[in-house]
């Protein structure tokens, strides 16, 4: 079995909005939302949603796609995870994954969910030419995963590592939760934190292994408009050139804006200042016209799209 946990809880300060971080848009559509839809085209049979800031507006812009629990107070990372507590006792697989972490690819998550079937706990990693500050993954000669120390923590050797933690994980269900039960608060912050799993995995003998992602970019997180802007890019940009690899013909894809659940068929030609979102079905031989935007609307074969606004609609 397929399970995920999504974590929802923070405000987002930098953000300076009163909206909850994650529900703030990728691709025209709330974080958190893209990432339930992805772990849903990847398995996921149960997601648990854990909540805390603003967790009426979460809940009521999920409504139907998962489950929830709530974090209050919110005592850092591992604890979080803990309020998943109706997931003690599934079986197989759970993904934990960030409510900012809208750019992660489905097939990403897909190798973490395969890793298990070889592994007890995977981290999903990537190499950066300038790790900065960021919590390094240091392996063994094996390529497991031995510990990740936080940058202040870190000896030479350990600081000159590139490979650094993204904070997504894919854990075996049943010792996630023994784990858990042994993860302590005995820091500075006193709070409880996911990356202390790895010592306590090591610890009982069980096996740690590393997934990664092969763009750094697709591993980004959210924490300011700034950073919001630049998933919204990577992830536009991503999702063109999926489609022209397709056969679809932009003629200026940096100016086309694209969704990451719109489908679109092949020879058809989408021209400058289009907005595509939602589930938009696009046919074959379909020609969008600049100024378009459509949110939810099928197309059938051979039609032209005119400028203007459409919605929840079929055009024929």
């Amino acid at each position: 079995m397929r399970n995920a946990i999504v974590l929802a809880a923070g405000k987002g300060t930098r953000m300076h909005s009163d909206l909850p971080k994650v529900l703030h848009k990728v691709g025209d559509m709330p974080m958190a939302e893209v990432i339930i839809k992805n772990l849903r085209k990847c398995g996921a049979e149960r997601i648990v949603t854990v909540v805390g800031y603003g967790r009426e507006k979460v809940e009521a812009a999920l409504n139907g796609m998962c489950e929830f629990a709530v974090q209050e107070p919110q005592l850092g990372t591992g604890h979080a995870v803990m309020q998943a507590e109706q997931l003690r006792g599934e079986t197989g697989a759970t993904l934990v994954v960030n409510g900012d972490a809208a750019t992660i690819q489905p097939e990403t998550l897909a190798a973490l969910y395969d890793s298990i079937e070889r592994a007890d706990m995977a981290v999903l990693t990537v190499s950066l030419p300038d790790a900065g500050a960021y919590g390094r993954v240091i392996r063994n000669e094996n390529g497991d995963v031995l510990r990740i120390v936080e940058f202040k923590d870190c000896s030479p050797e350990e600081a000159a590592v590139h490979e650094i933690n993204t904070g997504i994980y894919a854990f075996r269900n049943e010792k996630l939760f023994e784990a858990l039960q042994e993860l302590t608060n005995d820091n500075a912050q006193h709070e409880y934190y996911i990356t202390d799993l790895v010592a306590i995995f090591r610890r009982k003998g069980w096996s740690v292994t590393g997934v990664v992602a092969e763009d750094m970019e697709e591993a980004q997180g959210v924490n300011d408009c700034v950073e919001l802007a630049r998933a919204n890019r990577w992830l536009n940009r991503t999702v063109t050139q999926k489609w022209m690899k397709a056969g679809v013909q932009f003629a200026d894809p940096d100016a086309s804006y694209v969704g990451p659940f719109v489908t679109i068929g092949h020879d058809t030609e989408i021209y400058p200042n289009v907005y595509l979102y939602g589930t938009t079905v696009l046919g074959n031989n379909v020609t969008v016209m600049p100024g378009a935007f459509l949110r939810n609307v099928t197309v059938k074969d051979g039609a032209t799209v005119p400028s203007g606004t459409w919605e929840n609609c079929e055009i024929g």
